[in-house]
């Protein structure tokens, strides 16, 4: 081969890398959380301004980023139940009348601006509600039923349209509306709904233009490694959600961890961070999360590997502090009713030793520390810098007897929820659904 072309070719190959390494994510999510906010149900008056009220309260917590379900108006076309779902979206540039105004918004969004924190909105980028002004003004915008001609609903989402991203003034109009959202009341970034079901061709191009306008964060409601590829820094963590469940409910042991950590590694790339979680509004609404997949104190050891796995990005919804041992209604009003916050100093703890300790960020490494029953403990230390956290839980319903095959970076640490320094070197006693949390800096 000529030297002239072996060296194009060699640069275009390299460009052609260059485009497909996942982008680092933003340096304030690193060692981050995300808050799921669900505002019809947060308050009796499930308002913008009633939920204002609660964000002293969530700051001194340690959240750091609130993500809010869809805020647009919902379609009436088709609705189920009473108040329709937040996803059939009836117009992606207005407000749901039933949380406030565009003003109620920007001050929202300006106060937690004020505390320190992030804030992302939910965006619903593959199908609209069955009454959006699109339907009428720009039919070609849809999928059609070849048959009938008219516009198709996604599996059977009765109450929505499947969009056209064939049409390029459809992706143009998306994608401009996505930057309207980022110009005019300033948020931080966007929770992409069904992501895996939209091209990766859109969203190559829209991640690439939202980043002109801002360094937005990206978290796409998707297990696939190839959202990485096109921009997102997060995706859910479905199948170590699975898992977990699984292990809950005693259908599997603690070592499934370990080969779920080997396909992470294989399927994803170094820098993406993965969206871990024992609920959220679907795993709450139609599963049961977390009161009846984790219940009791069998919650507490998955709470903490959220926080603390390899690559997580920790994810806490709306109630879970108190906890809400209720499923939330998806198409009808069901407050809440915060009372006790009962376990908002356990969260408190966890997310104060997120943002403190270099060791807990989404980038640091993960050392796997083989126990004298890997059926039963999950073992694990995190190292950053100076920093270095020790993880033990038991996943299993009966005591253990913690003993060490691989023995911890050191002998001494200070108990994250004890405040006392331990030895660990010779093991201890770890009651059923127990967990053992250290530090060091």
């Amino acid at each position: 081969m000529r030297p002239l072309l072996s060296l194009l070719l060699l640069c275009s190959l390299s460009l052609s890398a260059l485009a497909q390494s996942p982008v680092a994510p933003p340096s304030w999510i690193l060692s981050g959380n995300i808050y799921e906010v669900n505002v019809r149900q947060y308050t009796p008056e499930g308002t913008f301004r009633a939920f204002e009220a609660h964000l002293p309260r969530l700051k001194n917590m340690g959240v750091q980023t609130l993500w809010f379900m869809p805020i647009h108006p919902i379609s009436k076309k088709d609705r189920k139940g009473g108040l329709g779902s937040y996803y059939a979206i009836a117009n992606y540039r207005g407000i749901n009348p039933e949380f406030g105004t565009l003003a109620d918004w920007k001050r929202l969004v300006n106060k937690a601006h004020s505390l320190g924190m992030k804030v992302i909105i939910d965006w619903v980028p593959n199908h609209t509600g069955g009454d959006h002004y699109w339907l009428t003004k720009h039919p070609d915008f849809y999928v059609k039923d070849p048959k009938t001609g008219e516009a198709v609903s996604p599996f059977d989402w009765t109450d929505v349209r499947k969009l056209n991203y064939s049409n390029p003034r459809m992706v143009d109009s998306m994608i401009a509306t996505l930057k309207y959202w980022i110009r005019e009341t300033g948020i931080d970034g966007y929770r992409c709904d069904v992501a895996g079901e939209v091209p990766k061709a859109f969203w190559s191009r829209c991640i690439r233009e939202l980043r002109t306008v801002k360094p937005v964060f990206m978290l796409a409601e998707s297990n696939e490694p190839w959202m990485h590829e096109v921009g997102f820094n997060a995706t859910y963590a479905w199948e170590p959600f699975s898992i977990m469940k699984d292990i809950a409910a005693g259908k599997r042991s603690a070592s499934a961890l370990d080969s779920l950590l080997t396909r992470e590694d294989t399927a994803f790339a170094r820098n993406a961070m993965r969206l871990y979680f024992t609920s959220n509004h679907d795993e709450n609404t139609w599963n049961k999360a977390d009161y009846g997949t984790m219940p009791g104190s069998v919650h507490a050891p998955f709470a903490v590997l959220t926080f603390t796995m390899k690559k997580t990005l920790p994810l806490v919804y709306s109630g879970q502090e108190e906890p809400v041992m209720d499923s939330l209604s998806f198409f009808w009003k069901d407050t809440i009713g915060f009372r006790k916050y009962a376990r908002a100093p356990f969260y408190k703890q966890l997310l104060t030793l997120r943002r403190t300790n270099p060791a807990m960020a989404s980038d640091a490494t993960f050392t796997r520390l083989a126990t004298g029953n890997d059926n039963a403990l999950f073992a694990f230390e995190r190292r950053k810098g100076t920093g270095k956290v020790l993880v033990i839980l038991n996943l299993s319903g009966k005591p253990q007897q913690l003993t060490w095959k691989q023995q911890p970076s050191q002998n001494v640490w200070m108990n994250v929820f004890g405040g006392l320094p331990e030895p660990v070197k010779n093991g201890f006693g770890i009651e059923p659904w127990g967990y053992a949390v250290y530090e060091s800096r």
